[in-house]
């Protein structure tokens, strides 16, 4: 639907709001499943639209289309919204939607950035929305976009950039508020919105918006981080925490240029070699990291988060046919229990070439790139500085620039260090007042799609989010509320969101934004 045709309807629905269903008549998720089904094509349309815009952080022109674009989502479903700018990076889309005589304020944070992509990886264009009748895996084959009162299969997939990652919240949200307003439904809480431009690229300004809607923000009683996918069981769930993140490169070096491996193979320093030693010495044959004090700062999960872990389903199984996996590290712990560790991985590694470029060279450098996850507890520096110390312990000397000739004559094994920064994990605890309220909603609306005691309860997700800075530099409770398909190709080429998932998404909104006043 085009944006003149969607102003069209939202000044219908303006008038349409004049005059209120009571809410004991008709609950805000009957009222929103109603509208869903009466506008399934429009919606998947609509949400097609939003996923035309490219949206790397990086490309301030084209993400400031995208933030304008979201901006008159808002305005449209009747929220007030606008641009917060710095110079130089994305912006970011505020809104509210102030309700009088409510006593709880709901943040609702998502991103609308997304991941670089390289189209040639791609089955279609990444930003050339395509609509398949199943997902590419079970035999799915492209086709039309679904005209106005035509039905929609909810095991359609629409494959594009961002499909999971994380527009499909914004597309929801803004679906809730129009089917409230037509059906005459108030929220139960005030509302704001931070859609945040830069999340893929680390968030590095989200403080700095923060601090610009200061007073409002600290009016808000519990955020609400749409983001994320369900669990692997194809189950829906919230999460109380994320886990942080850190980047490092650890470079070795052998002669000042490359050499030939006949003139020199056996005398040279083989510096592919001597990082692989050193890497292999960073964690045991289980997977396990082996750097001294790794793990000593993670924070204990709590009594009910434990309950909670316990009474998540065992899905290793199912991963490892999935993934086609004999073995994973850390067994006989399941991926829910490994979640709540600090990671370590190698995320690249460069030492010449391979392939119809590799060479008969003995290359000079080796370059590895670490991926390092925090749970709470880990402080970034501190986990940067035990990975250097190990390094230290293995006999290197550690640098933070590419040595001269005097440092290279003195010492037989360098290692440059560099990287670091990220941000720290965050945590919620479960029995927070607020969030049993947020537990209570999102029970209802995924026993009502699932079926009863469907919704899992996880201590913490994997991925990395900035949560640390509403629950630790503001001090308010948050949760992810995720509703991608837990198959979705985030971050991968042939990203897509199962229409089901979208569905649901609705349904849980209008559960949240009518919840009870008082403690479910």
């Amino acid at each position: 639907m085009s944006l003149p045709a969607r102003l069209t309807r939202a000044a219908l629905l303006s008038a349409a709001a004049l005059l209120p269903i009571p809410l004991a008549a008709q609950s805000g998720a009957d009222v929103a499943q109603a509208y869903r089904r009466a506008h399934e094509a429009e919606i998947v349309r609509d949400f097609a639209e939003l996923l035309t815009y490219p949206n790397r952080a990086s490309d301030t022109e084209d993400i400031t289309r995208n933030a304008l674009y979201i901006r008159d989502l808002l305005r449209e479903a009747g929220a007030e919204s606008e641009l917060l700018t710095i110079d130089g990076v994305a912006p970011l889309v505020y809104g509210q939607l102030n309700v009088p005589g409510a006593t709880r304020t709901l943040g609702i944070y998502v991103h609308y950035d997304g991941q670089p992509v390289d189209p040639r990886n791609w089955t279609h264009p990444p930003f050339e929305p395509t609509l398949y009748s199943a997902s590419m895996e079970a035999g799915g084959e492209p086709i039309p976009m679904p005209v106005p009162g035509e039905a929609v299969d909810p095991e359609w997939r629409v494959y594009a950039r961002s499909a999971g990652d994380d527009k499909a919240p914004i597309s929801a949200v803004v679906t809730v508020l129009h089917a409230f307003r037509e059906g005459g439904v108030t929220p139960t809480s005030n509302l704001v919105f931070f859609f945040d431009g830069e999340e893929e690229a680390g968030s590095r300004n989200l403080g700095r918006y923060m601090e610009m809607r200061a007073d409002k923000l600290d009016e808000v009683d519990i955020w609400l981080f749409c983001d994320g996918p369900a669990h692997q069981s194809g189950r829906p769930q919230l999460t109380f925490g994320v886990r942080g993140a850190m980047g490092m490169e650890v470079t070795v070096y052998g002669a000042t240029r490359n050499l030939h491996s006949g003139h020199y193979g056996n005398w040279a320093p083989d510096t592919g070699s001597i990082l692989a030693h050193l890497l292999a010495t960073m964690k045991d044959a289980d997977g396990n990291v082996v750097v001294e004090g790794w793990y000593d700062t993670a924070e204990p999960i709590g009594e009910e988060e434990q309950a909670a872990l316990e009474s998540i389903p065992d899905v290793d199984p199912l991963l490892r046919e999935e993934l086609g996996l004999a073995w994973t590290e850390g067994q006989p712990e399941t991926i829910a229990e490994r979640l709540l560790l600090p990671a370590l991985n190698i995320r690249g590694l460069t030492s010449g070439n391979t392939g119809a470029l590799a060479r008969n060279v003995i290359p000079n450098t080796a370059v590895a790139a670490l991926g390092i996850r925090l749970v709470k507890g880990n402080d970034p520096a501190h986990l940067r500085q035990l990975v250097v110390n190990h390094i230290e312990r293995q006999g290197f000397h550690v640098v933070s620039e590419d040595p001269d000739q005097e440092t290279r004559l003195r010492y037989p094994r360098i290692a440059k260090v560099t990287g670091g920064g990220g941000y720290p994990a965050a945590r919620t605890e479960m029995a927070d007042p607020f969030v049993q309220q947020v537990i209570g909603a999102a029970s209802r609306a995924a026993d009502r799609a699932f079926g009863p005691g469907s919704l899992v309860l996880a201590p913490g997700m994997g991925g990395t989010l900035p949560l640390y800075l509403f629950t630790d530099v503001a001090d308010k409770p948050a949760i992810v509320v995720p509703v991608a398909n837990h198959d979705n190709n985030q971050h991968a080429p042939d990203e897509n969101l199962r229409i089901a998932n979208l569905w649901y998404a609705i349904d849980l909104y209008a559960a949240l934004l009518t919840m009870p006043p008082g403690v479910s």
